[in-house]
């Protein structure tokens, strides 16, 4: 807002005094005024004028700079605490979150049931683990899906329920046994349904963290959280070393907890990418449960498994 100005720039002019009778002149008296001797009085008062207000403002200045002093510089130690508070009111979600977000549409739980009659969805959780469960994920979104072979071999009927609950039949289409993979197609899709993104394992290291995805035990889709342990592994089952089967090989070691149920389920790095297809966990004990070592095919492998063309 503009402020009145503190003076007038204008000389003041006193009024003209009163007419009166023209005085006679004495001996003490001058004759005449000198020109301009009327206007120094005023001119000197306008000088005082001009001084005065400028002290008045100076004076204002003064009072206002101190009790408004200059701001500091911002400094870095400044930009870190408003950071860290910002955090503590709103912390942002965790790189493994993020993945899970990235992934979850396209996780599939898949039940192959023993004979047409067994719907399993109307039955126990415990009926179903009877049966053979595991998880898949859809690479394609008609509804192709990945999963792992011994998930469906020898099932009468293939079930899968997408992450939005919709469930529908499902045929296998493809197969490659030495990776055990499977494809399916389901015969009926639900709307939106987003295929994962794949990501070539080229630049995959030791030391990288994944989380893997699945239905472990029925529960789920659960999520877990672990480091690319290392790479072209092989593993053997134990049905292998009986039927003389030939181990799996060029594998991904992990370590994000897997347990009967995540096979089949999606592999997948910090930025929400597929880079493999759980298969197995080393476990010599009968208990069937994790102990550290998951192991994953690879996506190249489990892509040319559905036809499609490698990284």
């Amino acid at each position: 807002m503009n402020k009145a100005p503190l003076y007038s720039r204008s000389p003041r002019r006193d009024p003209p005094p009163a007419a009166q009778a023209p005085a006679r002149p004495t001996a003490d008296t001058p004759s005449a005024v000198p020109a301009g001797a009327a206007a120094r009085p005023s001119r000197l008062s306008a000088a005082l004028w001009a001084v005065g207000g400028a002290l008045m403002t100076a004076v204002l200045l003064l009072g206002l700079l101190q009790l408004r002093p200059g701001q500091r510089p911002i400094t870095q130690d400044d930009i870190d605490a408003a950071v860290r508070q910002s955090l503590e009111k709103a912390p942002l979600p965790s790189a493994a979150a993020k993945a899970y977000e990235a992934i979850l549409p396209s996780v599939v739980r898949v039940v192959g049931l023993l004979d047409d009659k067994d719907e399993g969805d109307d039955k126990p959780e415990q009926r179903a683990m009877e049966r053979s469960l595991g998880t898949g994920v859809v690479i394609i979104d008609n509804g192709t899906i990945l999963t792992n072979l011994h998930v469906v071999t020898g099932a009468k009927k293939i079930r899968v329920r997408f992450a939005n609950g919709h469930e529908s039949d499902a045929t296998m289409i493809g197969a490659q046994p030495e990776n055990d993979l499977a494809v399916l197609r389901a015969s009926s899709l639900p709307d939106d349904l987003e295929a994962a993104t794949m990501r070539s394992t080229a630049d995959l290291r030791p030391g990288d963290h994944v989380i893997a995805v699945g239905h472990p035990f029925g529960i789920g889709p659960s999520v877990s959280y672990g480091v690319v342990s290392g790479l072209k592994r092989q593993f053997r089952s134990p049905d292998d070393d009986k039927s003389g089967d030939k181990p799996l090989s060029n594998l991904i070691q992990f370590d994000a907890a897997a347990n009967p149920g995540n096979s089949g389920g999606p592999l997948v790095t910090m930025d929400g990418q597929l880079v493999g297809i759980v298969t197995a966990i080393l476990n010599p004990s009968e208990q069937r449960t994790f102990i550290g070592i998951g192991f994953a095919v690879p996506i190249e492998s489990a892509a040319n498994a559905a036809g499609m063309p490698p990284f």
